[in-house]
């Protein structure tokens, strides 16, 4: 491994998540906020929703009670008024329909002159979760979704139909009183019906590209839940306030300036990155073997959120994917790396947020007696790059706006 391209890799991708952490985010958009002269109640859901909440609490000085929903282990603590829970992601859990139940119950009941402080982040559509179906086939669904290779706006135009609280429908469910929304975008292009599947926005999917999605990838459904998926979801909210806050937009531009900061020119090929994770690594790895020998230090920079689809039983997530499927096309080449992280900290169903490949990384799995296209069959680049040092581990971030990764040119 290339240590002095290792430690710049980390040191981009400590930088480029500090700058993206929501605190200052969530103070600015609060400065809308004008509640009513009722109570205060504040729900938060998502990956980020600690962070978002306690930034919240903090500028507001208080509420009238409240909760918070996020993913196991990204709880920093207790914030005064708040229940604090924790709940299952990818796949909804029990903890995750518990929690928001009671935060059903918190909103029931309110009057034109209360307010719900609505803080959204990625990943609220496993967190925040109230089945129209039975649990456990929505659990099943969840991971026919997640292994076919599905993109995030096709998984949550499903999810939206089968949930009480997905879809604008939470937002009815606070009427009549006023719904302001904070939310952290964690989907290209930052479409707010989409982000944690839009509890709180009118919904632009259509039953018919619903069931088109199902028929596209052959999901198993029951009949309920066939049904629900030619049921319209709320097209117009007349008490929601909506104000987006934070993209990978950002990640990506603090990501250049660490770059810069250390030497690199950096261009940023793109915002948008949609596509299989392995074929992102491969294309990221050709543009480096492109510019070897130039005697510059460049650094090319994609953020987004690319796919896995499923071929095999192994352990990994997408950014660890795409960074093994770089390591072929870097074997050898001195000076050149590729990495790729989850602004969350996390990967998949994994303890790493991402991946590292340099030009020795294929000499080491040799060595270890792995071939990587094996792996990537087996869809095992966990343990791939865990033997040979190229995992990269944060813990949880407090924020949620996507993927970026760099492959990085040392001249």
């Amino acid at each position: 491994m290339d240590q002095t391209l290792y430690r710049q890799a980390n040191q981009i991708i400590q930088t480029s998540i500090a700058a993206v952490l929501p605190d200052k985010a969530v103070q600015r958009a609060l400065d809308a906020f004008h509640p009513g002269s009722g109570r205060t109640i504040l729900v938060a859901a998502g990956k980020a929703a600690w962070q978002m909440a306690h930034a919240a609490v903090e500028a507001i000085g208080r509420v009238d009670g409240g909760i918070v929903i996020t993913k196991y282990g990204h709880l920093l603590g207790e914030i005064p008024g708040l229940l604090c829970c924790e709940a299952g992601h990818p796949v909804p859990d029990e903890n995750s329909f518990a929690a928001t139940a009671k935060a059903l119950e918190l909103v029931r009941g309110l009057t034109e002159e209360d307010t719900v402080l609505f803080l959204l982040s990625g990943g609220g559509s496993a967190l925040f979760e109230q089945p129209l179906i039975d649990g456990g086939e929505l659990q099943g669904i969840t991971r026919q979704l997640l292994a076919c290779g599905a993109d995030i706006v096709e998984i949550n135009t499903i999810r939206k139909r089968l949930s009480a609280v997905k879809g604008g429908r939470f937002a009815q469910a606070c009427a009549p009183a006023r719904v302001f929304s904070i939310v952290l975008s964690d989907i290209l292009g930052d479409p707010l019906d989409m982000i944690a599947s839009g509890p709180a926005y009118p919904d632009s999917s259509t039953c018919a590209e619903a069931q088109a999605i199902a028929d596209k990838y052959q999901l198993s459904l029951s009949a309920r839940a066939r049904a629900l998926l030619a049921q319209e979801t709320p097209k117009a909210l007349d008490n929601v306030t909506t104000q987006i806050t934070g993209s990978v937009r950002e990640l990506c531009a603090a990501a250049a300036k660490a770059c810069r900061s250390l030497g690199y020119e950096p261009v940023l090929l793109t915002d948008q990155l949609c596509c299989q994770a392995r074929e992102a690594g491969s294309f990221l790895a050709s543009i480096l073997r492109t510019h070897a020998g130039s005697g510059q230090k460049c650094a090319f920079l994609a953020g987004g959120e690319t796919v896995v689809q499923l071929t095999g039983s192994g352990l990994g997530g997408r950014n660890q994917e795409l960074a093994l499927a770089a390591a072929p096309g870097l074997d050898g080449l001195c000076g050149a790396a590729v990495f790729s992280v989850g602004s969350d900290g996390t990967d998949g169903p994994t303890d790493a947020a991402g991946g590292y490949v340099d030009g020795q990384t294929m000499a080491a799995l040799r060595q270890k007696g792995l071939n990587v296209f094996s792996v990537l069959r087996q869809n095992d680049a966990y343990h791939a790059l865990d033997a040979v040092g190229g995992l990269i581990r944060t813990g949880p971030t407090g924020t949620n706006v996507n993927d970026v990764a760099v492959a990085l040119l040392n001249g």
